[in-house]
């Protein structure tokens, strides 16, 4: 075998070998989900958006270096002279040199003109001034680290910096790691920022409620909501108490989805009540179905009664033998006859009657019948019937049964039909509610304090002539009656009157009064719970601060509402922070000198437009 035929033998040997390697490396990267062509596809990817976010820079920088270069004012003169020095020289540099003169030769030759000489002459320099572009590195190339600036081979997997550079492995991998943690830093501080928003309507709904307490709600309470939530998609409620129906009723009510489907889920026959505090999307047939599902009922709550009509009444009134306790609101499709069943079959056995909002029934008549018809009646409140006159009161003074009567009808009616009806009913009293009788004077407060010896509840409000020393007597030490717990008297002044909140000449003010408010205190700040004196303007700033100084302790006082007491500032809402250790919602309306006050933990002050940024803070003062 001669010399060129074993060298001919060894490059086919060499081929052969090569291809099986090639044949070999291709298998493994094919089992490997490995693609050449995918890596290469990659690589141009990021090459182009390198070359992308370069241009980008190039031509920040140079928009900067134009703005720099235009803010002539900024530059001191010396500067701007030694600036233009330079750069005319280096023009000249580059006027003379042969590249310039091929350029210009070659530019001329294509625009083909002559005009504006110099302009392009200048400009062309200007051009070549300019520092060349570099072409990125290819993968095998060298390049040194955007970062560390140490030196490395470029791959197709190399990361490109912020300043339009290659970054190394290891700078790649803290760029990646860095990149990865602000992500997940930002989603987090956004879900963060998402829950106060969410969550404001329902802690606003909450405040106005007087439910500030701190801390999760309840697992109960929380359980009731959610069940609340999905209401839909359930199928029984099962024995759940009645506390919880009630609960569940409320709040279905309040988001106004209590629908015939959701009804369905609160007709249990073992129970002997059904409260629905929104009827709205009610219909009749509904109402009928209530009392066909629940024969052993015994207190029925409805609330915007619309469509209660006198057939599902009549079905009430004859299948339902143990109803004692009834209460309707804006009934206005039942007519006096319904009424007048009702009373003549079931009125013995009545205990409880509230009914508000009728405007197109229940007339004297109807309430004459009542009087004679339920012996046994013991809470009795009648609000905004429309068709009752002075009449009705003189009938409802012959129910001497009554141990809780609330009235707000026939608001006309005289100052003696008031004081005929509580000496009439007035001893057995426990309740007495009053509201908006314009006539009412200082007889009704001296038949008060003659009859009522048992009262827990007091409400007088909407009087233009209670005056403030008959209120104050009212209380004063000669009364029998223990401490009242419940305390409204709002609204008890003269519209009329000239005299302001400002004008403490007049000893005897007509409406509530310092004189009042100090008498109060004294008789009923041990045992008071619940005190609603808003819109009574001749309470002084000086009663206010010696009733509430924060000596004085009123260790039972859990909601005051003194909206519209002009006196009411930042110290006065201290004293009472510091009197009423059992506190929980303040309502201060139109009271504009309270504004700066540090309003405790687990309590609703309600008024304030910046009540919830001035809510002590834990370790606060």
């Amino acid at each position: 075998m001669t010399l060129g035929q074993i060298d001919r033998a060894d490059e086919v040997a060499g081929i052969v070998f090569v291809d099986r390697k090639q044949s070999a490396l291709t298998d493994f990267l094919a089992s490997h989900n490995i693609s050449a062509q995918q890596i290469n596809l990659d690589y141009q990817a990021r090459l182009a958006r390198q070359q992308a976010d370069q241009a980008a820079a190039a031509a920040a920088a140079a928009n900067e270096e134009n703005n720099a270069n235009g803010s002539d004012d900024d530059e001191d003169v010396a500067e701007q002279k030694k600036r233009k020095r330079k750069e005319e020289k280096a023009i000249a540099k580059i006027k003379a040199s042969k590249e310039f003169k091929r350029r210009k030769f070659e530019h001329h030759r294509a625009k083909d003109s002559d005009d504006d000489e110099e302009t392009d002459d200048d400009a062309l320099a200007r051009d070549m001034m300019k520092k060349p572009q570099k072409a990125p590195p290819k993968p095998g190339q060298f390049a040194n680290c955007e970062t560390c600036e140490k030196r490395f081979t470029v791959t197709p997997y190399t990361l490109a910096g912020v300043d339009g550079g290659f970054l190394c492995t290891k700078c790649g991998k803290e760029l990646k790691d860095e990149k990865s943690k602000a992500e997940k830093a930002a989603a987090k501080s956004k879900k963060k920022a998402l829950v106060p928003r969410v969550r404001k309507r329902q802690q606003e709904s909450d405040r106005m409620e007087g439910n500030v307490k701190l801390g999760a709600k309840s697992l109960v309470e929380h359980c009731v909501r959610k069940v609340a939530d999905v209401v839909n998609d359930i199928e029984d409620f099962g024995d759940l108490p009645q506390n919880l129906l009630d609960r569940l009723s409320q709040i279905l009510s309040k988001k106004r989805v209590l629908t015939p489907r959701t009804l369905q889920l609160f007709l249990q026959p073992g129970i002997d009540r059904i409260a629905v505090y929104d009827c709205a999307k009610l219909e009749t047939e509904d109402f009928n179905k209530i009392f066909a599902f629940m024969p052993d009922v015994e207190r029925v709550n409805f609330r915007f009664a619309g469509q209660l009509k006198d057939e599902p009444f009549r079905y009430m009134i004859e299948k339902n033998p143990k109803l004692r306790h009834l209460q309707l609101d804006a009934s206005n499709l039942i007519t006096d006859a319904a009424w007048t069943d009702l009373f003549l079959h079931r009125g013995d056995q009545l205990e409880t009657l509230k009914l508000s909002a009728l405007n197109d029934s229940f007339r004297d008549e109807i309430v004459e019948i009542m009087a004679s018809t339920c012996p046994n009646l013991k809470r009795l409140k009648l609000r905004k019937c429309s068709h009752m006159t002075e009449q009705s009161i003189n009938f409802i003074a012959s129910m001497t049964s009554l141990e809780h009567l609330s009235l707000a009808i026939a608001q006309e009616s005289s100052a003696e039909s008031l004081v005929n009806l509580i000496d009439s009913v007035g001893s057995n009293l426990k309740t007495l509610c009053l509201e908006d009788y314009c006539d009412a004077d200082d007889s009704v407060l001296e038949a008060i304090k003659n009859n009522c010896t048992q009262l827990t509840k007091l409400r007088l409000t909407g009087s233009p002539s209670f005056t403030d020393n008959m209120l104050a007597n009212l209380f004063d030490a000669a009364w029998p009656n223990p401490c009242i717990r419940h305390i409204d008297l709002s609204s008890n002044r003269d519209m009329d009157s000239a005299m302001g909140p400002n004008d403490e000449d007049d000893e005897n003010p007509v409406g509530f009064g310092s004189n009042a408010m100090k008498a109060m205190m004294v008789h009923s700040g041990n045992k008071l719970e619940q005190l609603d004196l808003h819109s009574n303007r001749h309470v002084g700033k000086e009663v206010l601060l010696d009733v509430f100084d924060g000596v004085k302790q009123y260790p039972n006082l859990k909601d005051i509402d003194l909206s519209f007491v002009t006196h009411v500032d930042d110290v006065v809402m201290t004293g009472i922070f510091k009197s009423c250790p059992a506190l929980e919602k303040l309502a201060v309306f139109a009271c504009f000198s309270a504004r700066e006050a540090v309003i405790p933990q687990g309590i609703a002050v309600i008024g304030l437009p910046n009540a919830q940024s001035a809510v002590e803070t834990v370790g606060g003062a």
